[in-house]
C-alpha cells in the first residue's frame, strides 16, 4: 500500500482509445484512478490491460527492487531575517528555514503536489485568480550532506534514500 503511492506519483497519465470507425461497444477496463482507458472492441481491450500489466511491472522494476536503492537529493533556502541579535542568531534561522524548505521538497518529490485553483471572470476579463499547493506527508531518515551560509542566505543540501525493505510490510 505505502510503495504504491510512490508508484502512483511516478506513472503518467495516459488514455488509450479504439480505432476510428470500430462500432462495438464501449468497455471501461478497470484501472488505477489516474488512468482512464476507453475500448471500443475485445482487442482493444486486451492490448490495453496488457499494456497496463507490462507498464505497471516495469514501474515496480524502476522504482523499488528488492535490492535497489532510490536516493532522493534536495537543497534547500533560508533567509536570515534582518532584526537578529547576532549573527549566530541570524544563522540559526536561516539553517531552520532551509531545512524545513528541504523537507518540503523531498515531500514534494515523493508523494506530489496538491494544486487548487480559482478564477474570477468578469465581463470576459479575469478579475482575480489564486492558486493554492499543498504537500501532507512524513518525511523520516532524511540526512544534511553540506550547509552553506553566504551573505544571509543558508543552503541545507538533504537526500534521503528509499529501500523496498521500508515499504514492505513484516
Amino acid at each position: 500500500m505505502k510503495h504504491s503511492l510512490l508508484l502512483a506519483a511516478l506513472l503518467t497519465a495516459s488514455t488509450i482509445y479504439a480505432q476510428e470507425g470500430e462500432t462495438a461497444t464501449t468497455t471501461l477496463v478497470p484501472t488505477p484512478s489516474h488512468i482512464v482507458i476507453e475500448c471500443k472492441s475485445q482487442e482493444c481491450v486486451q492490448q490495453a490491460q496488457e499494456t497496463l500489466k507490462s507498464n505497471a511491472k516495469a514501474s515496480e522494476e524502476e522504482v523499488l527492487a528488492p535490492n535497489k536503492e532510490v536516493r532522493i537529493s534536495v537543497v534547500g533556502q533560508g533567509v536570515a531575517p534582518m532584526n537578529t541579535i547576532s549573527p549566530a542568531q541570524a544563522y540559526a534561522l536561516a539553517k531552520r528555514a532551509a531545512v524545513a524548505d528541504a523537507y518540503r521538497l523531498i515531500a514534494e518529490k515523493v508523494k506530489g503536489v496538491r494544486v487548487d485553483g480559482q478564477d474570477l471572470i468578469q465581463n470576459m476579463m479575469v478579475k482575480r485568480s489564486s492558486i493554492r499547493t499543498s504537500v501532507d506527508a512524513m518525511i523520516r531518515d532524511a540526512n544534511i550532506v553540506e550547509t552553506i551560509f553566504k551573505e544571509g542566505l543558508c543552503e541545507v543540501e538533504m537526500e534521503i534514500v528509499l529501500s523496498y525493505a521500508q515499504f514492505v510490510q513484516q
